[in-house]
């Protein structure tokens, strides 16, 4: 066991040396650092938002646990807020981040609205799933198509790698438009691409049925449901991360694989956080004249 000292709080780490990614031979020790030095990036997406930990007791190659809920053996100091009947986790500082690590979770993810403003989500989120691991020049095909429909409602878009197989574009937003409002101008515009790439593109959730096709996934933007916190971690062998981009690095080509635990704090020492739109430099766009449009129409 190893002590770590976080925000004054002290953190017993079990198992430091046990290796979570075998293939880069990353240890938990190493995750845990990891975490520490990108904190301040996490916290800044997963603030007030109602926090769901990933956790792989058995190995990131084995099934996974989902958690919710403050479990009876976290500290008191952890951050929490008592919602709906249940003291539910919240990601609001970086002890919290370490005991959560500490405790198993692999991945973090965070629902589109703040438990103190629920219901009206902070961003529109599209999330384009290619058919297999070697389609991914589709998604970027799809990503850069959406780019400009986006630009041309007015509209400035953030994507990011999902640290899975696809890209996720993000619309920062005036929290003040409801889920079911979001929604149809998402709805609208995944069907105006079904439309206009119907051999690349589908809008069929269920993965069975969706052929050699593009998930364009608009409904993932619903009351509960989650994405990867930003920087997140993915439970892949290749110790990928969540990850923002610019549009420029996608015109020219990139691999999700490209971005991982072993080089993401070099990426924004370099860059700057991509992701400061949609956080602490945050573009409150109007979505009324669009909702207009589409009522009209």
């Amino acid at each position: 066991m190893e002590e770590v000292v976080v925000e004054g709080k002290r953190i017993v780490i079990t198992s430091p040396d046990k290796i979570i990614w075998e293939t880069q031979r990353i240890t938990k020790m190493d995750y845990i650092h990891y975490l520490i030095n990108m904190s301040q990036y996490l916290i800044k997406h997963a603030k007030d938002r109602l926090l769901m930990i990933w956790l792989y007791p058995n190995g990131i190659a084995n099934k996974k646990i989902e958690k919710r809920s403050v479990p009876d053996s976290a500290p008191e100091w952890i951050s929490q807020i008592f919602y709906k009947n249940k003291e539910r986790m919240l990601l609001n500082d970086t002890a919290t981040l370490v005991w959560a690590a500490n405790y198993g979770a692999i991945e973090f993810h965070v629902p589109f609205d703040c438990y103190n403003n629920p219901d009206f989500p902070m961003e529109m989120v599209f999330d384009l799933d290619p058919p297999d691991d070697n389609s991914f020049h589709m998604v970027i095909e799809v990503s850069l198509k959406l780019k400009d429909v986006l630009q041309s409602l007015g509209l400035l878009s953030v994507p990011r790698t999902s640290g899975a197989s696809g890209i996720q574009v993000f619309v920062p937003i005036e929290p003040k438009y409801t889920f079911e409002q979001t929604r149809k101008i998402t709805n609208f515009i995944a069907k105006y691409f079904q439309e206009q790439m119907p051999k690349q593109i589908t809008l069929e959730r269920v993965v069975s049925k969706r052929g050699n096709k593009l998930y364009f996934d608009y409904l993932q933007l619903w009351k509960g449901r989650t994405v990867p916190v930003v920087y997140s971690p993915r439970a892949k062998s290749c110790a990928t991360v969540a990850t923002p981009l610019t549009w420029s690095e996608l015109e020219n080509g990139i691999e999700p694989t490209e971005f991982t635990i072993l080089n993401i704090r070099r990426r924004i020492d370099e860059k700057g956080d991509l992701f400061k739109q949609i956080t602490t430099e945050k573009h409150n766009q109007s979505l009324r004249d669009i909702l207009s449009f589409i009522e009209k129409n």
